[in-house]
């Protein structure tokens, strides 16, 4: 098993290295960087040519983070640094709206074509900021980072600021996603810019409320269930969206919590992300065609979504950084054995050995649905952090938030 020797670690390393830096990176410096108007294209057909150039506003951020994460902990490349530049900077110009919310997206030149309620954009734009600052000592980018936190949360957790998704008088809830996006935020941030006070709280006590309130409502012992949406004081709501459970994303919470405790040697937030690791792996893993199923539902009945039972790269991506995260935790070989499975089932079938990266959307099979490489929400983040996180974990460096 590769994660039980020295030899199988390298080698282990060397296939995230090689992928990170001699593939995947390569692909959207070529490709995704655009050199006309800024920022990132990400609506890539197979070989790379464009296919749309209308651009995600949460991509601007999220392909800045990237790259200046590269830069600041792996090589100090100018091209990867000027990559991050030209994302900041198309958010400063083009990313907010006259009250200063961010845009869904934008057109190639930067003209608004689609505002949305939710404010991840907010929290991408946050990391990108501040890892930004870091790698080019730009004080207008740490003030820019601090900002978009502060809106982040002011959307999120201001009671009545967002639009709801379901009409709170017939059925009030609460996601998981804005807790777990609260958490990573604060994290990079942390990790960029130190303790920023936010609303009244520090970073770290922004994690310590998201952590709180995820274990507290939405962590589901009696179920062995992580869930997605649930009532204001934790209720499981049975319907359709109330028992639907997405074990990517909460595979994706598990090792945000682990890589918390692992920080501070906090041996029960590492038992909290395993618990949840544990919990969702056997929600998720498709034991008939392997990999990661896209929606289950809590009670094992159908799910409403069409799209339930394919495998999306980004869930793979999450699951391979939570079981090498949880076996460098433990040493637990059961976490080495999952890796394993999840690392070999998604380098068997979502990269491209022609043109290089990954699909990003098979059938249960594991055969190709799409041949996109990009689009809205897929780009350079999902997949090059697995394989930078990857890296890092497997040769035993740290990069920047391992």
């Amino acid at each position: 098993m590769e994660l039980l020797t020295d030899q199988g670690r390298a080698e282990l390393a060397a296939v995230y290295r090689d992928a990170l830096l001699g593939d995947v990176i390569p692909f959207w410096l070529r490709h995704g960087v655009d050199r006309e108007h800024g920022g990132f294209l990400t609506a890539l057909d197979r070989d790379g040519s464009l296919i749309d150039d209308d651009k995600s506003i949460w991509f601007q951020g999220r392909g800045a983070w990237m790259f200046a994460t590269l830069f600041n902990s792996v090589d100090r490349k100018p091209d990867w640094l000027d990559a991050a530049r030209g994302g900041v900077e198309f958010l400063r110009r083009h990313g907010e709206d006259s009250a200063g919310k961010l845009y869904f997206t934008v057109t190639r030149d930067g003209r608004p074509l689609r505002m949305r309620r939710y404010v991840y954009s907010e929290a991408f734009a946050a990391m990108a900021n501040a890892a930004y600052a870091k790698a080019a000592g730009d004080e207008r980018a740490a003030e820019d980072a601090a900002r978009y936190f502060d809106s982040y949360l002011d959307f999120s957790f201001t009671p009545g600021k967002t639009p709801a998704k379901v009409e709170p008088a017939a059925r009030p809830s609460k996601g998981v996603g804005p807790l777990m996006f609260c958490l990573a935020t604060a994290q990079e941030v942390r990790e960029h810019l130190g303790e920023v006070v936010a609303r009244g709280r520090t970073c770290a006590e922004w994690i310590d409320w998201s952590i709180a309130e995820i274990e507290r409502d939405f962590l589901k012992p009696e179920h062995e269930a992580l869930m997605e949406v649930v009532g204001p004081s934790g209720e499981v709501i049975d319907h359709f969206d109330g028992r639907q459970l997405n074990p990517g994303h909460a595979i994706e919470a598990a090792w945000f919590i682990m890589r918390e405790g692992k920080l501070r040697g906090d041996q029960r937030l590492i038992r909290l992300g395993l618990t949840i690791l544990d919990w969702m792996w056997k929600r998720g893993w498709d034991e008939e065609h392997g990999g990661v199923l896209y929606f289950r539902d809590l009670r094992g009945l159908p799910v409403q979504e069409y799209w339930h039972d394919m495998k999306f790269w980004w869930p793979h991506c999450e699951a391979i950084i939570a079981t090498l995260l949880a076996w460098t935790l433990t040493g637990d070989e059961k976490y080495a054995r999952w890796h394993q499975q999840v690392h070999d089932w998604s380098f068997r079938h979502f990269p491209d050995p022609e043109f290089g990266e990954w699909y990003g959307y098979l059938h249960r099979d594991g055969c190709v649905s799409t041949r996109l490489k990009g689009n809205m929400w897929k780009g350079p983040y999902h997949l090059p952090r697995m394989l930078w996180y990857g890296w890092g974990l497997s040769e035993g460096f740290r990069p920047a938030v391992v």
